[in-house]
């Protein structure tokens, strides 16, 4: 099995890994605009042996995610099922899947609070549904209620220049895969971590430096 840290550079990874393997697959995925650790498998019986675990829900899965406002959760259970809509958006309904979430307060900054997500199923679009239910919804996903971030609203005495236009410090939404804990083939438990990229990284610094 590998790990690969996505969304820093627009490449194809399915491609790339199989430039190391030709018969690799990928286990899972990751929202388009979602940094952090993909597994993929090198052969048929990894992927067979992997997917079962992420069917039976014995993966560990954390994501991070900077979330609007000020939150104190201490394993904060959402379990609220989703529904996929026609126009690739998802609601909470009775109609939809099962999907159960646990949220983690890691830090709280002036006007944002670092997050850690740990989801037990998989549905779409899951984490950011979830936080948007409890009034937490992540900086920059503006589908789910989400606000950019500027410099502007962090650092004191900012000044734009002149006939520029202020540009958000992520021109994404604020979440990344951080870890994911399986077990190998030969039963021995793995767990592979994605640092920060370089977006997520300064915008947690800048959050840092104005609190």
């Amino acid at each position: 099995m590998s790990t690969l840290n996505d969304r820093v550079e627009k490449v194809n990874l399915l491609a790339l890994a199989k430039e190391y393997s030709d018969d690799a697959q990928a286990c899972h995925r990751l929202d388009k605009d979602t940094s952090g650790v993909l597994a993929f498998a090198k052969n048929p019986e990894a992927y067979r042996h992997l997917s079962m675990q992420f069917e039976h829900r014995e993966v560990n899965k954390i994501y991070h995610a900077v979330v609007d406002g000020i939150h104190r959760f201490q394993d904060q259970l959402v379990d609220a099922p989703i529904l996929k809509q026609d126009d690739g958006i998802v609601k909470l309904s009775r109609m939809g899947k099962e999907a159960q979430t646990y949220f983690t307060s890691v830090k709280s900054y002036r006007q944002h609070t670092l997050i850690e997500c740990r989801p037990i199923t998989g549905r779409m679009h899951q984490i950011r549904i979830h936080l948007s239910s409890l009034g937490a919804s992540i900086a920059g996903d503006e589908q789910y209620g989400g606000r950019p971030v500027m410099l502007s609203q962090l650092k004191r005495g900012f000044n734009l220049k002149k006939y520029t236009e202020e540009q958000p410090l992520m021109k994404r939404m604020a979440l990344h895969a951080f870890s994911l804990e399986f077990n190998l083939i030969n039963g021995e438990k793995q767990r592979f971590e994605a640092p920060y990229p370089k977006d997520f990284a300064a915008l947690v610094r800048q959050l840092d430096l104005a609190s």
